[in-house]
């Protein structure tokens, strides 16, 4: 297939990387830092902890004390328990309870427990999902539908339609002129999209996301639960060396237990895409902490090679067929023992929530031979997500005494882990993160906390009840994002009319 075009008449995608390709923009440089920052870097560099700042994680291993708390959620002190099927790290409960207090998980029974508050929703309760691969700032764009294929990313970012669909409305968000950037609505807006899904914790922020204290969802790259974990790298080129041995640092010291990389996005046949990951194999940052994703030009003899170190690996099927026509290998990974984790990218080219993803996930692994069950897609985008994040102790996992971060669905299939697979956004009845309840039934809501002083939305013509103040100051910006959905709403499209809806 010819990919080449006009656009691209004096670069050779099939010999120069990603980043030999990003560095030929005829832009102002200084034009370029903020963009890049969001788009290009990732964040390879500790941030200062909670505990710096003054903050005092909770020691019931709920929602860390950063930042300000939320005025609403679960009344202290008076439990709540959830009936429904449930499904524990290794099975399934047919009808169980989980009993929730002081935002933590204090028992899972399989009879009803007495003097609790209780709420039988004949859902499906589940752990918060775990998105390990987006671009949150960007998650407030439409869709795109690329005009053609592209071989690696280096080739559409450096496409004029890509400057179009998404630098120069970045640009307009952030930098119009004098106005003061909005991007604390464009990274509330994200995260409630997330949310909406049944995600209670994504990656992919950015050094430019403007709250590095724990925000609405978890975010596994910045601060959670008091601390920071993580680092990461869009490309690995970019980085500087004191990066790298700041990373190396933190890799040996324990600090860091996962470093999310864009390796090898692109095409098989391309050679620049197999040269990238090659580069980074031979660095010392290669090893048991390395989460890849993408990995698409990879083969079996690379699987191999990441799991001789422990390496793990993050796929995001959509995103790549949208750009690339094909997609990871993930029969080879799977057969090679890689640890596996979904991600949905992000809006532009990606699936609208991680429930979207799976579905094509699902799909893709049929394809591919690959035998895999319901309840190990789940566990994908559950507890195998939080052991690859390096969380697996705080998240991933209904059990006693963890932070109460779960997610009802609609009962709509018989075996609990095929209606999670064949679930969507519509089917989320409540999420909870460390015992606040960010979105609900307003009938339930009402049970269990202060109903009204809730957000009411209308989410696939249905009521909802959902509050996106955690984290968010009594005063509009600068000092935080809106308070309410509708503000940010307003606040981004006054700025940028074509922003893509979250109730899609």
């Amino acid at each position: 297939m010819d990919n080449h075009t006009a656009d691209d008449a004096t670069l050779d995608p099939e010999t120069l990387d990603p980043e030999t390709l990003d560095a030929t923009r005829d832009t102002d440089a200084g034009e370029e830092a903020a963009f890049d920052a969001a788009d290009l870097t990732g964040v390879p560099r500790a941030l200062p902890s909670a505990l710096s700042s003054g903050a005092t994680p909770s020691s019931s291993g709920g929602r860390a004390s950063v930042a300000l708390q939320r005025r609403a959620g679960l009344v202290a002190n008076e439990p709540v328990a959830l009936g429904g099927s449930v499904i524990l790290p290794t099975r399934s409960v047919a009808r169980g309870w989980v009993t929730v207090a002081d935002g933590v998980i204090a028992d899972i029974t399989s009879r009803k427990p007495a003097g609790v508050r209780a709420i039988q929703t004949g859902g499906v309760i589940l752990p918060g999902l775990i998105d390990l691969h987006g671009h949150p700032e960007f998650n407030i764009f439409a869709p795109w539908e690329p005009p053609r294929v592209f071989i690696n990313r280096g080739q559409w970012r450096n496409s004029p339609i890509y400057r179009k669909l998404v630098r120069d409305p970045w640009d307009q968000l952030t930098r119009d002129n004098a106005a003061p950037s909005v991007k604390k609505a464009m990274t509330r807006y994200a995260e409630v999209r997330a949310v909406v899904g049944g995600a209670t914790a994504i990656q992919g922020a950015s050094q430019d996301y403007p709250n590095k204290a724990e925000a609405l969802v978890r975010n596994v790259d910045l601060l959670i639960f008091g601390t920071q974990v993580a680092r990461s790298t869009v490309d690995f080129g970019r980085l500087r060396p004191d990066d790298v041995a700041g990373i190396q640092r933190g890799i040996e010291s324990g600090s860091v237990r996962a470093h999310y990389i864009h390796l090898a996005e692109g095409a098989k046949t391309n050679q620049a895409s197999i040269n990238e990951f090659l580069r980074f194999s031979e660095s010392p940052l290669f090893g048991a902490a390395t989460v890849v994703i993408h990995g698409t030009a990879l083969s079996r003899s690379h699987f191999d090679q990441m799991a001789a170190v422990g390496a793990k690996l993050v796929w995001s099927p959509q995103s790549n067929l949208r750009l690339y026509n094909e997609t990871t290998d993930v029969k080879a990974a799977l057969d090679a023992g890689l640890p596996l984790a979904i991600g949905a990218d992000w809006m532009p080219s990606g699936s609208p929530s991680l429930l979207h993803e799976m579905k094509i996930a699902q799909r893709c692994l049929a394809e591919q031979g690959c035998n895999v069950t319901s309840q190990r897609l789940v566990a994908m985008v559950t507890s195998e997500a939080a052991d690859i994040a390096g969380l697996g102790d705080r998240l991933g996992r209904l059990e006693p005494g963890r932070p109460a971060d779960l997610v009802v669905l609609q009962r709509q299939h018989h075996d609990p882990y095929d209606n999670v697979a064949a679930a969507y956004p519509s089917w989320v009845e409540l999420v909870m993160i460390g015992g606040d309840i960010v979105y609900g039934r307003p009938d339930w809501v009402r049970e269990v906390t202060v109903g009204d002083d809730y957000e009411q939305v209308s989410a696939w013509g249905r009521h909802m009840a959902l509050d996106t103040r955690f984290g968010s100051p009594d005063e509009s910006p600068p000092n935080g994002p809106p308070r309410r959905l509708a503000e940010i709403r307003q606040q981004l499209i006054s700025r940028y009319p074509a922003i893509g809806p979250i109730f899609d």
